[in-house]
């Protein structure tokens, strides 16, 4: 079995994990929760191994290389830093219910590079831009904030669905955390994604000086890049300066992760150094 085999089986696991995270929400019953958290165990063990798996295939081929350079290899970590991140989270808090919102943003990454028909599972040779010791500090560091980011959008969507006073929605909402929880979570771990992003932005600096002879381009996922870092740098100072919280603080979230995504898929589609990202 290659790794692809594995990371597409391990797709189906993350879409069984959030399946059985809403039948919990749902129904409040804690089995489908505690079989949620170990399904999740077992397709981040797949994730793993599919990453590992991938690597020594490239060595097989003699590419030799971190499996972060394209598309597909950098949905799969994606996916993998956001499953991580979570299990962290639900050790920590001792609560599932952010696994309703979580789970699916992992599965629909696998997915999406597991089903898209234009993104390619091939091990590919490292373009000459990629071919440096910095390549695995700048990716893991973004997608290790790309993955808070995420997480933050999640438990922004569960605050703003609390605060709806839906009559319908009632049951549903008691059932989440506090209005409380939920608001310094969402700080908490944007503090921890926006941490990361600097570091990301700074490797990847210090990479495009090696590479191309400059420090910053203007390039489009630069300046993306950029933006992003503003608009999350604009939440942490609204925080923590103008003592901004709840639905503020969400909105800014949500708008933040927009921006993480046409960050990373949106200035795919246009002209410049990061091209290579489409494969």
């Amino acid at each position: 079995m290659n790794s692809s085999n594995v990371l597409s089986i391990t797709t189906f696991i993350y879409g069984l994990a959030a399946l059985l995270y809403i039948a919990s929400w749902i129904f409040r019953k804690p089995l489908p929760g505690k079989l949620a958290s170990w399904t999740v165990v077992g397709g981040l063990l797949g994730n793993t191994g599919g990453i590992i798996l991938r690597w020594v295939e490239s060595y097989q081929l003699g590419i030799g290389h971190a499996p972060l350079s394209n598309m597909y290899e950098s949905l799969v970590f994606f996916s993998w830093t956001i499953m991580l991140i979570y299990l962290v989270i639900e050790y920590r808090y001792k609560n599932r219910i952010v696994g309703v919102f979580a789970a699916p943003l992992g599965f629909l990454a696998m997915a999406y590079a597991s089903m898209s028909p234009n993104i390619s599972d091939r091990i590919q040779p490292l373009v000459p831009a990629l071919q440096s010791n910095w390549l695995i500090a700048h990716v893991v560091a973004c997608f290790l904030g790309y993955a808070a980011f995420a997480i933050a959008f999640g438990i922004s969507l569960m605050y703003l669905f609390k605060q709806k006073k839906t009559q319908g929605k009632s049951r549903l909402v008691a059932y989440l955390p506090n209005s409380k929880i939920l608001d310094e979570l969402t700080y908490q771990t944007i503090m921890f994604g926006f941490l990361f992003l600097s570091i990301g932005i700074i490797t990847g600096a210090v990479w495009a000086n090696s590479a191309w002879g400059s420090y910053w381009s203007w390039d489009p996922k630069e300046t993306w890049s950029l933006i992003t870092w503003f608009i999350y740098a604009a939440l942490l100072h609204a925080r923590l300066v103008r003592g901004w919280y709840g639905k503020k603080i969400a909105y800014l979230s949500i708008i933040g992760f927009l921006a993480v995504l046409f960050t990373y898929f949106g200035v795919n589609l246009l002209p410049g150094l990061h091209s290579y990202g489409k494969g």
